[in-house]
């Protein structure tokens, strides 16, 4: 299955119908694949980027690791590509109807 499939299947139901624990799981993995797309396409070295999940109860933290010499990539200048790929995360995490945040890692 696509990521553009899996961002699609995000939006199940009506607007605030209940999400099952599997479907939580399985948006949470698709906003984390939808991180590492961006991020690989951002950077010099792709296979050095990592996106690991840290779930909580109405937040999943997305934490994104990249090497030392993308990481000037991935902020950009000011932050403004960092901002960006928070509101892209954003956007997709209300479809999701879970609220999801990008942490950068050194």
């Amino acid at each position: 299955m696509g990521l553009w499939q899996k961002m699609t299947d995000m939006v199940t139901g009506e607007s605030g119908a209940t999400v099952t624990p599997e479907q939580a799981a399985q948006n949470a993995a698709a906003l984390k694949d939808l991180i590492a797309m961006m991020a690989k396409a951002l950077v010099d070295s792709p296979e050095k980027v990592d996106v690991t999940e840290v779930d909580g109860n109405s937040t999943v933290v997305l934490e994104l690791r990249v090497a030392k010499e993308d990481l000037g990539k991935i902020i950009g200048k000011q932050g403004r590509t960092a901002r960006s790929m928070r509101t892209i995360l954003s956007a997709a995490s209300t479809k999701a109807r879970r609220r999801a945040v990008l942490e950068i890692i050194e």
